[in-house]
């Protein structure tokens, strides 16, 4: 395939943040969208991020808003026929509606087109600069009755397609143009709506497949110890809520017709990308009865949760699955903070991404290996997948892609690639403004669309597939474009036919769409959309595995990203504190960390989830939340205190005698230590690093030096090998009545002055004894004299 030089830099742009999820803030956040696309000025649907978005005809303002100069919104129900051919009937359908402060009257309608355009940058252009669609304006149609303020009225209008003169097939910029009175002032026009009539060859020279990824996300509802903080999940499942019409639009499409269209065939193979956390947590629901908020059984969502699986296991049946990272992290803000073993342990392609919680199996409380035994047959299979895979083929019955990682933002910095691909990921899906020539990828330099690319990184180049920014976010707001939804499919046609007619005849060209993970769908917007590949001669449905058979083109090199996006920062610090704690305990582990923690890692992985960017007062609380859930998991590991606070040593060197618990389900490393603090009397030894089995109490014993009796105030704790405290420190009263090496000499050289004293007294009296017996028989002695002698007694 031939292509020209794709030479033009390319970036990817400033980006919304993604909506959160529930109506009234996604109504808030697509206003400046809105605005900005009004303005003709770039725009990125929240969520989206793949690139700029330019202006789209008929996205003017929200619903709601009010323009003196043109007081009457169009909304547009029917917008006949999709393509125009020659001798075509036009039909318009829909309600005006006077969103002013006055009465409008003498209302009459017109459809009058511009300058047609057969390329897509010629398209680009014309969406950048509005073309005014004054090239042919046929006359105004009158419409019955008035509007009163705040009144609507339907309306219904039909103009052959000879009046528009569109003698060429291509693209034509198109006004649904409404004149009007206000207060008895001249007519003028009260309402307009920008779209485009599309005219295609009765029989294409070329083609356009289009291959869509369908995300199926949702930021998670459970704090980091797995316990439901609200009910909300339930409302999006529920009739009419964000995932129910998600997935409705799928459950909905028409099937696929083989090439020649002969026989019934196969479901549209639309390819759902789907979080393992956001099924995991539809399981634990769908088990009921379930807590939420520390509320047993306040759950009221499981009946709508085991309908829904239902329905989901019903379309990935049929339809091909991509797992995301569980949790759908958001791999470029945590590679940025230092935090890639996050992201490893999200990955469902890689034995490594093991967070869940708590699908699959118990951690393994002792590592048998380690004790010198033979662990168990089953586990000596190590895993080739990763949990999240785990969770979608035991819940949903299906085998997902799990090299497949895609850019929430339209592109991933090298370093996050790097930790991508060294967990099993072959492929990635980004925008076309984070290639250098990724506007040659999605036609926008007039070549044909390739929506595959190999682009140079390092010793291997990167399987890139190009998702195209428009369609994307085209798609994403379909639902909130003025004018409806069918004016946003007219916009999606328009695109198509220009890159379309662009192609040298006899080709086939390529296109991915991928909407933002928080999509709002509707079966009048993106359902139709996606329905028109099989309804449209000149296009063609397509899967994202089928875009591996495309040969790759030159779409240049990874782009420099225009403008950071991410987590916010204040939040990543705090997660990253939570990391720290938990590699810390992590370390300390006698057996595989990993499967010990996976509850834990998952808990992180949902804090660390890209839909948090939009809000990060919320963000910052799942990241306290995952910090306070590793400090009260180390804190379980403590000292036991004992009950009067007192311990007593017998001897100068008896042991301190200190019980330990563990009630964790694995074993762990630990140090004891004992702190004397001013206490010279008392000195206590290092016992190293001791292993505490899972679940059960521990003996420790601490050597001991006395070198004086009494009292000693001692306070013990745990901590982990490298010296990070576990538990809380327990304060000791030590007592001793046995002798310290000071005290003993102390009593020794006493006793022996004594007994020095009592030896003295003794030979004094014995030598006087013996004079005395001397001068008896000699006369000489104090008898003699006629004294008297000292009664007989004992010396002491």
């Amino acid at each position: 395939m031939t292509r020209p030089a794709a030479a033009r830099a390319g970036g990817r742009p400033a980006a919304e943040p993604p909506a959160r999820p529930g109506a009234p803030r996604r109504a808030a956040v697509l206003v400046p969208l809105l605005a900005a696309l009004a303005l003709g000025g770039p725009a990125l649907l929240p969520g989206a991020g793949l690139a700029p978005a330019v202006a789209a005809p008929g996205a003017a303002a929200p619903a709601g808003a009010s323009d003196a100069d043109r007081p009457v919104r169009i909304d547009v129900a029917r917008f006949e026929p999709r393509t125009v051919t020659p001798g075509s009937l036009i039909t318009v359908t829909g309600t005006l509606t006077n969103t002013g402060t006055e009465p409008v009257t003498d209302l009459a309608v017109r459809l009058q087109r511009g300058i047609v355009r057969t390329s897509r940058p010629a398209l680009a252009e014309a969406v950048s600069d509005p073309d005014p669609a004054t090239t042919v304006q046929p006359a105004f149609a009158p419409l019955p009755g008035a509007l009163g303020p705040g009144d609507s009225t339907e309306f219904s209008y039909t103009l052959d397609s000879a009046e528009l003169r569109l003698e060429q097939d291509g693209v034509y910029p198109a006004l649904l143009n409404v004149n009007g009175t206000i207060d008895g002032d001249q007519e003028r026009r009260v309402g307009e709506l920008a779209t485009f009539l599309v005219q295609q060859p009765v029989l294409p020279s070329s083609r356009t497949t289009v291959a869509w990824l369908w995300p199926l996300s949702e930021r998670s509802h459970r704090n980091a110890s797995g316990d439901f903080v609200d009910d909300e999940l339930t409302e999006e499942i529920s009739q009419g809520g964000r995932l129910d019409r998600v997935l409705a639009v799928v459950e909905r499409l028409p099937a696929g017709l083989p090439d020649g269209g002969t026989a019934p065939a196969a479901p549209l193979p639309i390819t759902l990308a789907i979080d393992p956390a956001l099924v995991e947590e539809l399981a634990l629901m769908a088990d009921g009865p379930y807590a939420v908020d520390g509320v047993a059984g306040a759950g009221a969502g499981t009946e709508e949760a085991q309908a829904f699986l239902a329905r989901l296991r019903a379309v990935v049946a049929s339809r091909p699955v991509v797992a995301l990272p569980y949790g759908d992290v958001d791999a470029d803000s945590l590679q940025a903070a230092g935090l890639p073993s996050v992201v490893t342990r999200s990955l469902p392609g890689s034995p490594e991404g093991t967070a869940q919680d708590p699908i699959g199996p118990p951690p393994v409380a002792a590592d048998p290996a380690a004790e010198g035994g033979t662990p168990p047959a089953d586990a000596q299979e190590q895993p080739t997948t990763g949990a999240g895979a785990e969770i979608l083929a035991e819940v949903l019955d299906v085998a997902p892609a799990t090299d497949l990682a895609w850019a929430p933002d339209g592109s991933y910095a090298p370093e996050t690639l790097g930790t991508l691909r060294a967990g099993g990921i072959d492929r990635v899906v980004l925008g076309s403004g984070a290639l250098t020539g990724g506007g040659s990828a999605v036609g926008l330099d007039g070549s044909d669309a390739v929506a595959r690319a190999a682009v140079p990184t390092g010793e291997e180049p990167l399987d890139v597939l190009v998702a195209d920014p428009t369609l994307s976010t085209v798609v994403g707001a379909a639902e909130v474009t003025a004018g409806g939804p069918r004016i946003a499919e007219q916009r999606y046609l328009a695109e198509l036919a220009a890159l379309t007619l662009q192609a040298p005849p006899g080709s086939e060209q390529t296109v991915l769409v991928a909407p933002p993970r928080n999509l709002e769908a509707g079966l009048e917007g993106a359902g139709a959309m996606i329905s028109d590949t099989v309804g449209l001669p000149w296009l063609r449905a397509g899967s994202v595995a089928a875009l591996d058979a495309v040969p790759a083109a030159d779409a240049g090199s990874l782009a420099l990203p225009v403008e950071q996006t991410g987590l916010d920062g204040a939040g990543m610090a705090v997660l990253g504190a939570a990391v720290a704690a938990r590699e810390d305990l992590a370390a300390a582990i006698a057996g595989d960390a990993d499967q010990a923690l996976q509850a834990y890692d998952a808990g992180i992985a949902r804090a660390a989830s890209v839909l948090w960017r939009e809000d990060p007062e919320l963000f910052a609380e799942a990241a306290a939340g995952a910090r306070a859930a590793l400090a009260q998991l180390r804190e379980r590991v403590t000292v036991v205190a004992p009950v009067d606070g007192t311990y007593s040593l017998a001897s100068s060197d008896a042991p301190l005698v200190l019980t330990v618990d563990n009630p964790l389900p694995f074993p762990v490393q630990v140090r004891l230590r004992v702190d004397t603090p001013g206490n010279r009397g008392l000195s206590v030894g290092d016992i190293g690093v001791q292993t505490l089995p899972p679940e059960q109490r521990t003996t420790l014993q601490v050597p001991t030096e006395l070198r004086r009796s009494g009292g000693f105030a001692v306070t013990a704790q745990v901590t982990t090998p490298s010296g990070s405290p576990l538990g809380n420190p327990v304060e000791i009263q030590v007592k001793s009545t046995a002798y310290g090496p000071i005290s003993l000499s102390i009593t020794i050289g006493a006793a022996s002055l004594l007994g020095l004293l009592f030896l003295r007294r003794l030979v004094n009296f014995v030598l006087r004894r013996r004079r005395g017996t001397s001068a008896a028989d000699g006369g000489t002695g104090p008898a003699s004299a006629g004294l008297s002698v000292p009664p007989t007694r004992s010396p002491v």
